[in-house]
C-alpha cells in the first residue's frame, strides 16, 4: 500500500539533523512486546524533527508494538554503484532498535505497475534484466548492517505488476528464487517474501497471480476495505471474510498482514466508529489464526493534514496506498477518494487527538503481550 518513504518514512523529510541527534532523550523503553504485532509509524506532519521523530517512535512503542514497516528503496541506499548512503537510514533505524522494534524491510523492486525506483546508474530495466547478483549484494549490504530486520519483501502490490504482463510471472519468479538463495546463505535467519493486495486481488479476480508466485517463506497482504473507486464498501464483519481468503491463497505458506488500514474519511464512507469496530474484529482474527501469521502490521500511526496527500498517477511512494499498482489509471475521481482515505488512515488524529481505534489498538496489543 504505501510505499516510498523520502528517506524512509513516507513523506518524512528529517530536518535539523545537526547537532540535535545527541540531545534527543531518553525514552522508557518497552520490555514486553509481540514481535508479531507492527504499526506504520509515521509522524502527521511532512517535516519532523530528530526530537519529534523520536517522541513518535517512543508513543508507538508504548502500545507494546514490537515491529514496524522500514521502506528503503534501491536508489536511496546506492546512489551511486558500489557506494552505500546509510544517513538517513541509520538515523531511522536507530529509532526502531532503541524502542526494541524488529523490521520488516520493504524493498521492492515491484511497486505494483511500476519498477523500481532502480539508481540512476541502473536504469529503467524490465524484470529480465535485472541483475541478481546486484540485488543480493545490496541486500547483503543493508542486512549486514541492521540486524533487527527479520523479514523482507521484495515486490508489493504485486498482483498489478503481473496483471497484464502474465508472461512475466515465471521470469520474476526465476529473480525472486536466486536472490531468495542467495541471500539465505548469508542470512538464513531472515525471512523473504512478496506482497499483494488483497482488495486488488478480491476486486479485480487475480487469485491465480498469488498462487501461482506463492514462492518464499511467506506471502504478505495489505488490505483495505474499498473497491476499484477507493470507497469503503465492507462492513468490518465482511472485512474479516476478506482477511480470512489470506489462507487459501498462500497455500503452505505463512501468511503477513503487511499494512492493513481502515479510513475515518466520511467522504469515502469511513467513521472512527466503523475503524474501531474493524480494530476489534482484526485482532480476534488475528488471535483465531496466530499460529499461521508471520507478522500483523496496522497502517498509519498518524493521520495528515487534509491536502498534504496529493497523489498522482504511476507515484511511487510510501503514500502511494494503491495508485502505483491499482490500475485505476489517472482518474481525478479515483485519485481523489484515495487522497481522503490514506489522510484519515491514522489512529491518532493529525493534531495529535487519538481516535477511538488508538485506544482500542493499545488495548488490544497488551492483550496479546
Amino acid at each position: 500500500m504505501d510505499k516510498k518513504i523520502l528517506g524512509i518514512i513516507v513523506g518524512i523529510v528529517i530536518i535539523a539533523i545537526v547537532s540535535t541527534v545527541l540531545a534527543i532523550p531518553n525514552s522508557e523503553i518497552i520490555t514486553q512486546t509481540n514481535e508479531k504485532i507492527g504499526l506504520v509509524i509515521n509522524s502527521p506532519s511532512q517535516s519532523v524533527t530528530l526530537q519529534n521523530l523520536d517522541e513518535i517512535y517512543s508513543e508507538a512503542a508504548s502500545s507494546g508494538i514490537g515491529r514496524s514497516n522500514v521502506y528503503l528503496f534501491w536508489n536511496l541506499v546506492e546512489p551511486v554503484r558500489g557506494e552505500f548512503d546509510w544517513q538517513q537510514s541509520d538515523v531511522l533505524m536507530s529509532f526502531n532498535k532503541k524502542n526494541n522494534l524488529k523490521v520488516t524491510l520493504y524493498f521492492s523492486i515491484i511497486n505494483g505497475e511500476t519498477l523500481g525506483p532502480f539508481p540512476s546508474w541502473i536504469g529503467k530495466p524490465p524484470i529480465i534484466s535485472i541483475g541478481e547478483d546486484r540485488m543480493v549484494s545490496v541486500l547483503d549490504a543493508i542486512l549486514s548492517r541492521y540486524d533487527i530486520i527479520d523479514t523482507v519483501i521484495l515486490a508489493g502490490e504485486t498482483e498489478s505488476q503481473f496483471r497484464f504482463n502474465e508472461q512475466n510471472i515465471p521470469v520474476y519468479k526465476d529473480l525472486f528464487n536466486g536472490v531468495y538463495e542467495k541471500t539465505k546463505e548469508k542470512h538464513p535467519d531472515v525471512k523473504i517474501g512478496n506482497a499483494f493486495a488483497l482488495h486488488h486481488v478480491i476486486n479485480k479476480n487475480l487469485r491465480y497471480i498469488v498462487t501461482d508466485l506463492a514462492v518464499g517463506d511467506f506471502i504478505a497482504f495489505s488490505y483495505s476495505p474499498v473497491d476499484t473507486l477507493n470507497d469503503i464498501v465492507k462492513t468490518p464483519e465482511q472485512a474479516i471474510e476478506d482477511l480470512e481468503q489470506v489462507f487459501d491463497l498462500a497455500g503452505d505458506k505463512k501468511v503477513g498482514i503487511f499494512e492493513l488500514s481502515w479510513s475515518t474519511s466520511d467522504f469515502v464512507g469511513g467513521s472512527d466508529s466503523s475503524q474501531t469496530e474493524f480494530m476489534q474484529k482484526s485482532f480476534d482474527f488475528y488471535t483465531a489464526n496466530e499460529s499461521e501469521l508471520e507478522f500483523f502490521t496496522w497502517y498509519r500511526q498518524y493521520d495528515k493534514p487534509e491536502g498534504t496527500c496529493a497523489f498522482e498517477e504511476q507515484e511511487v511512494g510510501e503514500d502511494t496506498l494503491t495508485v502505483g499498482g491499482s490500475g485505476f489509471g489517472s482518474s481525478e475521481h479515483v485519485i481523489e477518494r484515495l487522497n481522503q482515505y490514506v489522510c484519515s488512515a491514522g489512529l491518532i488524529n493529525s493534531d495529535g487527538t487519538p481516535k477511538s481505534s488508538w485506544i482500542e489498538f493499545k488495548k488490544q496489543v497488551k492483550m496479546t503481550n
